[in-house]
């Protein structure tokens, strides 16, 4: 139904970094360096490997310009405006373009799919971590929490289902904070049952203190970071055509 095709989330109000959203979320915690194996790797080349099933449907909104961007030398006045939003099943980066007359809110949850728009009027392209607005880049920590929270139960499988990526590499080793010893607490634990929440994983493995927490950072790590070996969330990005 078309009332489906947008949640409303509050307008951005200028709070600074620090400052928790409406949501309650926090920014994630870091993540330890030692004993990790490294996950860089050489970029690649070639066409964007973008199949159908990872175009996004949904967006959260991250940025709204009313003039578009700055850096294009076209008049203030002559300028469209633009949304910057990241999608919530690969973690896209998006600039869209909205309805005239339009504004949609920061951290609401937009429907860019096929058919009817309320919103927005078409997607314009894709973009990379360094072009996000400084708006965008506060924002996007709390938003990436906020969706891995609305989709829980997508979330919870990845705790259920996770396996070994190498001989001495877990995908549960990917999350930030995992190390072996937390990784065979979770491989036990499950082997009694299914988690069901993240409340119950809460419950279950006391270290593990917000999972949601955790996973929002590592897909911000795989958005920011290019050259990153192993995704458990996104696409690799876009590559430039060489001119």
């Amino acid at each position: 139904m078309k009332e489906d095709k947008s949640q409303s989330g509050r307008p951005y109000d200028g709070r600074s970094a620090a400052e928790k959203p409406s949501y309650g979320g926090k920014r994630p915690t870091g993540r330890p360096q030692s004993d990790r194996q490294s996950e860089r790797a050489p970029r690649s080349s070639g066409k964007s490997m973008e199949s159908p099933q990872d175009r996004e449907e949904y967006v959260w909104v991250l940025d709204y310009l009313p003039y578009g961007k700055s850096v294009d030398g076209t008049s203030t006045f002559q300028k469209k405006p633009l949304v910057q939003a990241v999608g919530d099943k690969k973690f896209t980066l998006i600039e869209l373009v909205p309805k005239t007359g339009v504004v949609p809110n920061i951290q609401s949850r937009v429907y860019i799919g096929s058919g009817d728009r309320d919103e927005i009027d078409h997607v314009k392209q894709r973009i990379g971590y360094s072009d996000l607005t400084t708006g965008a880049n506060l924002e996007l920590p709390f938003i990436l929490e906020a969706c891995v929270r609305h989709q829980e139960e997508r979330f919870v499988k990845l705790f259920n289902d996770a396996h070994s990526i190498t001989t001495r590499l877990h995908m549960l080793e990917l999350l930030p904070g995992i190390g072996k010893k937390l990784m065979w607490s979770i491989i036990d634990e499950r082997k009694k049952g299914e988690f069901k929440s993240f409340q119950d994983i809460r419950e279950r493995i006391p270290s593990l203190h917000d999972p949601a927490k955790v996973v929002a950072h590592r897909i911000a790590g795989e958005i920011k970071d290019d050259f990153i070996k192993y995704r458990l969330f996104t696409t690799p990005p876009r590559r430039q055509k060489p001119e």
